[in-house]
């Protein structure tokens, strides 16, 4: 059981009139760190002022136990003034961290409670507003990290690494299953196959 900061205890005490707000602070890989809250007023955090966002609200979140990564979602509408739409296009909040607060609105600072902390896994616009996933500290266990030693090619067709002209007619309708013989023979590409054909198979690992 967690233990409550004094005055969030005595804010949620039965009978205690209601004085609660959740406040979000979001802190982007280039070090820019703005919060926001769905208060009706500005709350000051960790020295980072949270700016109320008319339609903001926590979505669904999750926590798992043992090793797999919880995940939670935060929704609301684009503002011209911290998240903008031109942000999010850049990738901007990609991978951002995020902390997520429960606080009495009254004392901010002196009550806050972390209720979950993780990074912007996605940020999907969704009509005039957008819908921020979250993934857990532990979803970075699951992050692929270096070269994966494997038959098939692992670039994705087209990119920088595969340097197929997916411009040119031949190409624009063209699929690529991994292959080897299939950069070979549909593309003439096998100097930049990214794979390992030549690995040998379990079968002779075992003899």
């Amino acid at each position: 059981m967690r233990a409550l900061p004094p005055l969030l205890a005595a804010a949620t005490a039965p009978g205690a009139v209601g004085c609660l707000a959740t406040a979000w602070i979001v802190t982007r890989l280039d070090g820019t760190v703005i919060g926001f809250t769905d208060h009706d007023l500005p709350l000051t955090l960790h020295g980072v002022v949270c700016a109320p966002q008319t339609g903001l609200s926590p979505g669904a979140a999750r926590g798992e136990l043992g090793p797999r990564p919880g995940d939670a979602e935060v929704q609301g509408l684009l503002d011209a003034d911290a998240l903008t739409e031109a942000d999010i296009a850049a990738g901007l909040y990609d991978r951002a961290a995020v902390s997520a607060f429960r606080v009495d609105w009254t004392a901010p600072q002196a009550s806050a409670l972390v209720l979950w902390r993780g990074r912007i896994a996605a940020l999907e616009r969704t009509g005039s507003g957008y819908v921020a996933h979250v993934a857990g500290p532990l979803a970075a266990l699951g992050t692929v990290t270096g070269r994966t030693y494997q038959r098939r090619c692992d670039a994705v067709l087209g990119d920088s690494r595969c340097r197929v002209d997916l411009t040119l007619a031949l190409y624009r309708q063209a699929s690529c299953d991994k292959a080897w013989t299939t950069c070979r023979d549909r593309f003439g590409n096998l100097v930049n196959f990214q794979g390992f054909p030549d690995l040998p198979g379990d079968d002779y690992l075992a003899v």
